[in-house]
């Protein structure tokens, strides 16, 4: 039996991170009671009259500039007519004929190979209402309706489940970073429709579309059940259908929803309300130079300061922390990553908090990276006076003074120290020059104690394997 080859391409549905609707000024707000934030605009009263979101505009082309493509400089938006109840005006305003981006592309990292993901084209458009489904009706709430989205379209690039992930959770990662979404998927404002087609040839075989795809693991769930599905009815002689269908997780299935008997004509014309829209050069060129360092240019910038890569990985996962690890100027990061990503973490999570949330500024934060990375703190002093830093922004200077914490880094007097302790303990002694490494460890913690915790560790340790050494 010759090998199907697999083809998928993606259509994701993002809402924009802005303020306000598309078209109208009411607020985009998720968590509000349902139909509050909505105006005449919004409901397709007689009469009224849509007015473009420019900042909608903006978040849209930077997606537009992330994604490689290639930039419309005057677009037209237009009327895409059909009819459902979730649509009050009987059609919804998009851009068929004037996307903002066309033929872009995303780069991802196939078993350590580059594969780029071609982008068809991304457009602008706004969200209809939400509809929920109860046993005898269907409620609407229209605070959804008319959210500015923006639609990204994949070419048929995509050959196995792992590409689909990969590109999705890429994408995800620059829309984040750049601030265009928030891409809360259980929330519906990133929402993925999977084409799927098999062929023994290089010739694409039909495809089906499952429609609103819930988290990106469920798109690779999808691929391959829709692959198996397909590949199933082929060799049993039966032909593949263009349907629209959804996805089950109970059962790990693909479920039709209804065939596409002919093609769906939605008769766009021109939206005659709304003027074209001009991107000057100078405009698009301002928005470019207004994109934060994103997350690939973070990853060699940490890797060349000696991050490894795991933690690399968890700092690109946790926005807040690679933020703030960004704004720190001349200072160990692997040390600040280390204290992020472990001390402070635990102390944030504990306490339900963001590092925008605490008083610690970022002068103190770097003194006590500063202070660590030249020895004259332990990291046990610094899970001690952690939480004021966090709490008050007590400079960490004053508590080392305060508190008698200034770490011992003289030589002379720690070698003091351990030739007492080494008196002291002459049984130790033997143990260790009888092969026993644990009795060091019993002298390093009798040094310590000896000294109160003040002498630097590692320049005590130094000394003390040396002198024994020397014994």
């Amino acid at each position: 039996m010759d090998t199907y080859k697999l083809t998928a391409g993606i259509e994701v549905h993002c809402e924009l991170k802005s303020k306000t609707k598309m078209f109208s000024d009411s607020l985009n707000e998720y968590h509000s009671a349902p139909n509050c934030n909505i105006n005449a605009i919004d409901l397709a009263y007689p009469g009224v009259l849509p007015s473009v979101n420019m900042y909608g505009i903006e978040l849209a082309l930077k997606a537009a500039l992330l994604l490689n493509c290639q930039i419309q400089k005057r677009m037209y938006f237009d009327r895409k007519n059909y009819f459902y109840p979730d649509l009050p005006k009987g059609y919804q305003i998009t851009q068929a004929r004037t996307p903002i981006g066309t033929d872009g592309y995303v780069e991802i990292m196939v078993n350590d190979q580059k594969k780029r993901i071609r982008i068809h084209d991304i457009h602008i458009e706004e969200d209809t209402c939400k509809n929920t489904h109860l046993d005898t009706c269907s409620l609407l709430d229209f605070n959804r309706s008319g959210v500015p989205l923006i639609e990204i379209v994949t070419e048929p690039d995509i050959k196995s489940d792992e590409e689909a992930m990969l590109y999705l959770e890429k994408l995800r990662e620059l829309l984040l970073y750049a601030d265009i979404s928030d891409c809360k998927i259980e929330e519906g404002s990133m929402r993925c429709d999977v084409n799927v087609s098999v062929s023994k040839t290089d010739i694409l075989g039909i495809r089906t579309e499952t429609k609103n795809v819930g988290s990106i693991r469920n798109v690779g769930l999808v691929i391959e059940s829709e692959k198996e599905r397909q590949i199933s009815l082929l060799e049993n002689g039966e032909t593949i259908r263009e349907e629209t269908r959804r996805y089950d997780e109970k059962t790990n299935q693909t479920i039709l929803m209804r065939v596409k008997e002919t093609g769906n004509d939605y008769r766009y014309f021109p939206e005659p309300d709304i003027p074209p829209v001009t991107l000057e050069d100078t405009y698009i060129e301002a928005v470019k130079k207004s994109l934060p360092v994103m997350p690939d240019e973070r990853r060699e910038l940490y890797k060349r300061a000696g991050i490894q890569n795991v933690n690399i990985e968890k700092i690109i996962q946790n926005k807040m922390i690679s933020d703030y690890l960004m704004d720190l100027n001349h200072i160990n990061l692997v040390i600040a990553s280390n204290l992020l990503l472990g001390d402070v973490s635990f102390y944030l999570n504990k306490h339900s908090k963001s590092l925008w949330d605490v008083a610690m500024s970022k002068e103190n934060f770097e003194s006590l990276v500063t202070l660590l990375d030249t020895s004259k703190m332990s990291s046990k002093q610094v899970k001690e006076i952690l939480p004021e830093i966090l709490e008050k922004n007590t400079d960490v200077n004053e508590i080392l003074k305060r508190d008698g914490m200034t770490q011992v880094t003289d030589k002379t007097f720690i070698k003091q120290i351990v030739d007492i302790v080494l008196k002291e303990n002459p049984d130790s002694v033997l143990e260790y020059q009888s092969g026993k490494d644990r009795a060091s460890k019993y002298l390093m913690g009798q040094v310590m104690k000896q000294s109160k915790g003040k002498v630097n560790p590692a320049i005590a340790n130094e000394i003390l394997i040396d002198t024994l050494n020397r014994l």
